[in-house]
């Protein structure tokens, strides 16, 4: 898998060696997914929600007094892409970046808009990690968000729009970006709870020897998720505070107190993922101290047990030589004798490494 996900990466930079700078060139996984365009245009007394079948309707919602979020899904389909982009003239730039799909988490300003770049992650039914690019882009009364595929952790915004819960609905657009961000932060924490599951079951079977074989592999598995969420989180921290510090025209002074309450969140997930990563690599070393003990026990069996049968195999020697004068051979019960000390000093010796507490 490991091997896959780096030659895939290898490929991505390939494409873009020697294009001209603004060139979409999709380098996500999800590319049989289908394209569309869900609206929603609102205002506090009203919402409409649509499916855009035709991309030229977009530009309708550029212009009017009501605030419209339109998301995107399938960014395979560059060209759709790029008509999008040209309805709300979009720096070629920012196209090239919605579509590469291994950007690093940032905010870009532009004259008339905000364009934003963040992950979201979630578990699939396989329980694997993925991390899916989500593309922002804040105007004066419209969001637009771009997605890989169908499929998001916005469902809670589109209930709260559908039935005006909050105060979604009463505030401009940059609000709606920040629930948008609020959301996947939010789920972030779902994604660090289950990580925190499965660190603490795989140390309660290392503390409690019962580890698997392939416990190891286990391991190096949560220390590649652990890498993989904080470099998808690490960096939105940089975002939000650039947000709250920058005097953002875009951006009501009422809804930057909303923002910096993103950013506290993100500095606990920060802080928990730093202490998994410590109890990841901890349980690297309790799995080498495991191995070893289990070592240990393995080598004090065989120990004792030729400590047992070196005195024994002595006797059995002496007694083994070819000589033709040892007095014992010649004594009607010195086999059962030899037998009786042989046992005696078996059980002695078991007896005293007992009392040592080697047993």
């Amino acid at each position: 898998m490991a091997k896959r996900a780096s030659k895939k990466r290898t490929q991505d930079y390939v494409k873009h060696i020697g294009q001209v700078p603004g060139t979409l060139i999709y380098t996500g996984e999800k590319s049989d997914k289908d394209f569309q365009v869900e609206c929603f245009d609102y205002t506090k007394e009203n919402v409409e929600e649509s499916i855009l079948l035709n991309i030229e309707e977009a530009v309708n919602y550029k212009e009017t007094d009501s605030v419209t979020w339109i998301n995107v899904d399938g960014l395979k389909h560059t060209d759709k892409i790029e008509n999008i982009g040209k309805q709300y003239n979009l720096h070629p730039l920012v196209l090239e970046d919605i579509v590469n799909t291994t950007q690093r988490p940032k905010i870009d300003e532009y004259e008339a808009y905000l364009f934003l770049v963040l992950k979201m992650l979630y578990y699939d039914k396989n329980d694997n990690l993925v991390i899916e690019q989500v593309s922002l882009v804040l105007g004066k009364n419209y969001v637009l968000t771009f997605q890989e595929s169908e499929g998001d952790v916005f469902g809670t915004i589109r209930h709260r729009l559908r039935h005006n819960n909050g105060r979604i609905r009463g505030l401009k657009s940059d609000y709606l970006m920040y629930a948008l961000i609020d959301a996947v932060v939010d789920h972030y924490y779902t994604i660090i709870e289950t990580l925190g599951h499965k660190i603490e079951d795989v140390e309660t079977e290392l503390f409690e020897g019962q580890a698997r074989d392939d416990v190891n592999i286990e391991i190096q598995q949560l220390k590649r998720e652990i890498l993989k969420v904080r470099r998808a989180i690490f960096p939105l921290r940089e975002i939000i505070s650039r947000i709250t510090k920058d005097d953002q025209p875009l951006i009501y002074k009422r809804t930057i107190t909303y923002y910096r309450d993103i950013y506290d969140h993100l500095i606990q997930v920060s802080e928990n993922i730093d202490i998994y990563r410590e109890m990841v690599w901890s349980l690297m070393d309790m799995y080498m101290t495991t191995i070893s003990n289990k070592m240990n026990e393995v080598m004090k069996v065989l120990t004792i047990i030729a400590t047992i049968f070196i005195p024994l195999t002595f006797i059995a020697g002496i007694y083994g030589m070819n000589f033709q004068f040892i007095p014992e051979l010649q004594y009607k019960y010195g086999y059962f004798v030899l037998w009786g000390i042989m046992i005696l000093m078996f059980l002695a010796m078991l007896y005293y490494f007992k009392r040592k507490k080697w047993l």
